[in-house]
């Protein structure tokens, strides 16, 4: 489709409803922001406590950090290592697109910064996005001086939209989604939100839900497109294959491994009474458990043993033995050579209502996945792989467990569902390349057409 011009945009910006409906609306949200420092900084404290990076680099939150002497600079912002993971094609095809560009990503989390640095290392430059307070915005903005910005999903921060629509820096949302419950819960705030979406270039939609949800909540219709899911363009690197295997070599090359990764609480505990019914049709079995957050490690260590399962942790026993019954992953950056250790994966923040995570991981090296009835998150590539049969959906532990050890003992069903999902994932590749045309377009000051 093509973008046309949006001729109304400036009026819009400008017209009364921008001065004053969400501009009295920008207004109580800055002052809310401000007020709320001391509670942001108590909570970043508080996390801390558990997860010493928190508290490193904290100066970065406010916009404060040494200059890097840049001049047009290639900005992507990922929250996380989800979408962290995502963005890796898109990153490197903008680095050879624009080589003379310094490339400056963004995360929210430690755990998306180590991501970042474990991957990138010194090719880009890594710095936390600041709290979206007008004046460290600024100082974010004045530092690293962008020509453009990648936001992945939907990261609508009001100030630093609009900072960057006054500054003349475009704005590309890609893989953009918005959940029915997202989109319910801008609610009072929805004029402000409409503002700033509509601050953005262009908005590149993951699937037409995802582009209506984002039309009703504010984003012109000139400037939104559906251009498919950028974690269908993973690479999956051919040395996983040969890590899954040096890992299965440890504990055993013919026993039954099945993975729960992404764990959260509430969860774990329903996963490992599945792995004791497992345990009854499958006396070797074993499961590898990677919980979502590092707090959950030592909880989810404490509760496989005071279950009585035989465990082992990755940072302190390195690999499984073949009395190991429970591999409790507390790394972060394996989780893909776990995916290809395993025979199964099941996808957590699925049994309670997280919305799922990345299921396209598994999926990408053939494995059979499983998931549980909350996929909110991520419904359209579940529905997708489902119907596919290349994931299962189970309702609870019980049937959790029932799956697993129907899978583990058909071979044949496990090969035709890593089958079905590779097929999927060829057949919906290509997002990052259109990602890459929009922006080009967009800095061209171009229609955008795909």
């Amino acid at each position: 489709m093509a973008a046309k011009p949006d001729s109304a945009y400036a009026a819009y910006t400008a017209g009364p409803f921008s001065n004053a409906g969400s501009g009295l609306l920008r207004l109580l949200y800055t002052l809310t922001m401000y007020l709320l420092t001391p509670v942001i900084l108590y909570r970043l404290a508080a996390r801390g406590l558990r997860y010493r990076r928190y508290l490193s680099r904290w100066k970065e939150r406010y916009g404060f950090f040494p200059a890097p002497g840049f001049e047009n600079s290639s900005w992507v912002h990922a929250v996380s290592v989800g979408e962290v993971n995502a963005a890796v094609p898109l990153i490197e095809a903008l680095m050879r697109r624009y080589p003379d560009a310094p490339m400056v990503v963004t995360t929210v989390t430690p755990t998306g910064s180590e991501r970042v640095q474990r991957l990138f290392g010194d090719r880009v430059f890594h710095v936390y996005l600041p709290y979206d307070l007008p004046a460290s915005v600024k100082r974010f903005l004045d530092r690293i001086r962008p020509r453009f910005a990648v936001i992945m999903e939907t990261e609508i921060w009001p100030n630093l939209f609009i900072t960057c629509r006054e500054r003349d820096i475009p704005i590309v949302v890609t893989n953009a989604r918005l959940s029915e419950r997202s989109l319910r819960g801008y609610g009072p705030v929805r004029p402000l939100a409409r503002r700033a979406i509509r601050c953005a270039s262009f908005v590149a939609a993951q699937s037409p839900v995802d582009a209506e949800r984002l039309r009703l909540l504010g984003a012109a219709v000139t400037r939104l497109a559906v251009i498919g899911n950028l974690k269908f363009d993973m690479p999956v690197p051919a040395s996983l294959a040969d890590a899954g295997a040096e890992l299965r070599s440890s504990w055993g090359v013919r026993r039954p491994v099945w993975i729960a990764a992404s764990t959260h609480e509430g969860e774990e505990l329903p996963v490992l009474k599945a792995h004791s019914a497992v345990l009854q049709r499958f006396p070797d079995a074993l499961l590898l458990i990677a919980p979502r957050h590092p707090e959950r490690f030592k909880p989810v260590v404490g509760a496989c043993r005071s279950l009585g399962f035989t465990t082992r942790v990755r940072s302190e026993d390195v690999a499984a033995d073949e009395r190991c019954q429970c591999f409790v992953v507390d790394t972060m950056g394996e989780l893909l050579h776990f995916y290809a250790a395993a025979d199964i994966a099941f996808v957590g923040g699925s049994l309670e209502p997280i919305g799922g995570h990345n299921l396209l991981e598994p999926a990408a090296l053939g494995k059979p996945v499983i998931v549980g009835p909350h996929t909110f998150n991520t419904e359209e590539v579940a529905t997708s792989l489902i119907e596919a049969r290349a994931v299962l959906r189970v309702a609870d532990e019980i049937e959790l467990g029932v799956a697993v050890i129907r899978l583990l003992a058909q071979e044949g069903e496990r090969h035709a569902m890593g089958q079905a999902a590779q097929s999927v994932l060829e057949r919906e590749r290509g997002a990052v390349q259109r990602t890459l045309h929009i922006v080009e377009q967009v800095l061209a000051k171009q229609p955008v057409t795909l």
